[in-house]
C-alpha cells in the first residue's frame, strides 16, 4: 500500500466547525484496488428510511460495519453492525493515522452513477459522540461535496478525488449541513466511507 504524503491541511470552513480536506492519501494503483474489493466484498443493502409515514428504498445502497453489533437509527431505519473486515480495518487505521482521531464504526454508501446523491442534512445522531471525527474516504468518481451553514449565508464546495479523505470535526454537524449533489455529468460509481466513533453509553 503507498500513501500519498499530505499532511498540510487547512480548514475549509470559514467559522463555526472544523473540515479537512488530506487530498488523495493512496496511489492511484491502491485506489482502484480498494475500489474494487469494497465493490465485491462488502454487504451493500439499498438503503431504508420510514419519513412522512412512507417506507422508502433508496437505489442507493449502505453497509454499516463496527467494533461490536452497535445499532445505528437514523432516517427512522436502525442498522446493525457487521463485523470489521481486513480492508475495513486497514482503511480504518490509515484514516486514524492521518487525523489523530479513534473510529469504532463505519457507514458505507454506494452511489452507481451521479443520478444517486445525498440531500442536506448533519451526521449528529444521539448515538454519535459529541462534536467526534468523521473521516471521509472516496474511491471511484470524484463528486462534488457542498457545506451550508443553518443559521448564515455560508456556503463551501469542493470536488472530492479518487483515493482521497476528508475530515469533519468539532461543531460542524451542529452548525452545518452537508450534502452530496446528484450530476448528470459522472457516469461511474463511487464509494464512500465514513469512520464513525459511536457513544458506547447510548
Amino acid at each position: 500500500m503507498n500513501l500519498f504524503s499530505n499532511d498540510s491541511t487547512t480548514n475549509l470552513l470559514p467559522f463555526d466547525g472544523i473540515v479537512n480536506y488530506y487530498g488523495r492519501v493512496f496511489s492511484p494503483k491502491d485506489s482502484d484496488s480498494f475500489f474494487n474489493i469494497l465493490w465485491k466484498t462488502i454487504e451493500w443493502r439499498n438503503d431504508e428510511a420510514n419519513m412522512f409515514g412512507r417506507h422508502i428504498i433508496t437505489k442507493r445502497k449502505v453497509a454499516w460495519y463496527g467494533d461490536s453489533n452497535y445499532h445505528y437509527t437514523y432516517s427512522n431505519a436502525t442498522k446493525l453492525a457487521l463485523p470489521w473486515t481486513k480492508e475495513l480495518l486497514a482503511l480504518k487505521n490509515v484514516s486514524e493515522a492521518k487525523t489523530g482521531a479513534t473510529y469504532n464504526s463505519c457507514l458505507l454508501n454506494l452511489y452507481h452513477d451521479g443520478s444517486e446523491g445525498m440531500a442536506w442534512h448533519s451526521d449528529d445522531e444521539k448515538m454519535l459522540a459529541s462534536n467526534s471525527s468523521i473521516a471521509s474516504l472516496t474511491f471511484g468518481a470524484e463528486r462534488k461535496f457542498a457545506f451550508r451553514h443553518k443559521t448564515l449565508d455560508q456556503k463551501v464546495e469542493m470536488i472530492l478525488e479518487h483515493g482521497s479523505l476528508l475530515e469533519m470535526a468539532g461543531a460542524t454537524q451542529k452548525f452545518w449541513l452537508h450534502r452530496l449533489p446528484p450530476t448528470k455529468k459522472v457516469t461511474r460509481p463511487r464509494i464512500n466511507l465514513t469512520f464513525r466513533t459511536m457513544d458506547i453509553r447510548n
